[in-house]
């Protein structure tokens, strides 16, 4: 099995009935570390309940939590969710958090110099401290997975643009791919042109797009493989993409053929949409199942 390092927001997403644990990096350490990788997390909380609360669940499920700091005089992070008819997700993310303050320790570049592969989005890079820790600790990793998770105004076409070019692995949604294509000067329409002009200019072998229902799009290694989605009622969609990409990188680490991964990773996203909350509990038979039912 794979060694993992995710980087960045935890926090609690609050819907208008309940609270769930969640942040883009901790939905993807949690659905890696359930496909039996060795996951850590490079992360802040605050001196609180909340954030107490967290890791005890980080710990509760196998992920290590070594290199998550506690942030005193900063609370730990709680974004309000808002959901529409169709079950997607808008989100206020109150700044600053006390995973804007990640410093910079040796053990966690210790960490991610060991690891096989280390995860990051783009909302983590708002503030100054938690992206210059960012940026050092992209330089001492093997293989770095950046997924853009882009939530207005949290981001700058600079920074996007410095990350993917340090990527090994970019993850987009469709919505995401069209505007940061456009950044980079792309007059293409077409999903698929798209996708190989970013990873030209960008210089990147490995690149998914998501399409919600309809499924994704991987580049690896100058192939394409494809998934056309799968058939489900949405609950809601927050963690779908972030447990989608999970199991793809744990899929691909293994060494599983590409087309078997994102076969399965569309799978986990689809399985996550129709639940409610991020990290929903999948197990091997229910995904197996879900693909190929009998």
């Amino acid at each position: 099995m794979a060694n993992i390092v995710c980087f960045g927001e935890i926090l609690w997403d609050v819907f208008p009935s309940n609270r769930k644990i969640g942040g883009a990096p901790l939905n993807v350490a949690s659905r890696l570390k359930s496909l039996n990788n060795d996951v850590s997390m490079i992360s802040a909380v605050g001196d609180d309940v909340p954030g107490n609360a967290l890791l005890d669940y980080l710990n509760s499920n196998g992920i290590d939590t070594t290199c998550i700091q506690t942030i005193p005089d900063h609370d730990t992070s709680e974004v309000h969710v808002k959901l529409n008819e169709k079950g997607s997700a808008s989100y206020d993310i109150k700044y600053p958090c006390a995973w804007d303050k990640i410093d910079l320790h040796s053990d966690a570049e210790t960490l991610v110099k060991n690891a096989d592969a280390f995860v990051f989005g783009s909302l983590v890079a708002r503030d100054y401290t938690s992206k210059n820790t960012l940026y050092k600790l992209i330089d001492v990793a093997k293989y770095k997975i950046f997924d853009l998770n882009l939530r207005p105004p949290h981001y700058t076409k600079d920074i996007l643009i410095y990350l993917m070019n340090k990527a090994d692995f970019i993850k987009f949604n469709d919505d995401e791919l069209f505007e940061v294509s456009k950044y980079l000067g792309s007059k293409y329409n077409s999903l698929e042109q798209n996708l190989m002009f970013v990873a030209e200019q960008t210089n990147t072998k490995h690149v998914c797009v998501t399409k919600g229902a309809h499924g994704a799009v991987l580049l690896y290694n100058d192939k394409l493989y494809y998934n056309s989605g799968y058939l489900i009622k949405v609950i809601d969609t927050v963690g779908a993409g972030d447990s989608f990409l999970g199991s793809l990188i744990s899929k691909l680490l293994n060494n599983t053929k590409p087309q078997e991964a994102i076969d399965f990773a569309c799978a986990v996203g689809a399985l996550v949409a129709q639940s409610e909350g991020a990290n929903p509990k999948l197990s091997d038979t229910d995904i197996e199942s879900f693909i190929n039912p009998s």
